[in-house]
């Protein structure tokens, strides 16, 4: 008998003003835990607060945050049209203050694959297996 998956909250998806037709994206997975109890909070709130620009961010198609609250982690699984979306957005001001604010308060792993096409259901899939598996 298996071990049972974590549960796993998930935003409900925000669009990005890409429009993914026939082709390639590029998916971003961000995966932080936290290591204090009061940390989880203060990345939440910044995630929310990024999300707020996802409408408007160049090469954005979508995106999902998420949490595993009992673990400390949150994280997003972000849709691209391609690679200078993905670059533009993590050096944008905004989002580097929020990696700065929180640099050594948790660990951060991330991961990156490029899909074929746009299946929102694969790609939840792709990234569920990457947040519960065992580290």
């Amino acid at each position: 008998m298996g071990t049972p998956r974590r549960r796993v909250l998930r935003s409900r998806w925000k669009s990005g003003p890409a429009i993914p037709l026939d082709g390639p994206v590029l998916v971003a997975l961000t995966d932080f835990t936290a290591r204090g109890y009061g940390q989880p909070v203060a990345v939440a709130l910044a995630g929310l607060r990024l999300r707020r620009t996802w409408a408007s961010t160049p090469g954005a198609v979508g995106m999902w945050l998420w949490a595993d609250p009992l673990r400390r982690r949150s994280g997003s699984v972000s849709v691209w049209a391609d690679e200078r979306g993905l670059k533009e957005f993590t050096g944008r001001p905004d989002h580097a203050r929020i990696v700065r604010a929180h640099r050594g308060r948790g660990e951060l792993r991330t991961a990156r694959r490029e899909f074929e096409e746009f299946e929102p259901d694969a790609v939840w899939a792709y990234a569920l297996e990457l947040i519960t598996e065992e580290r």
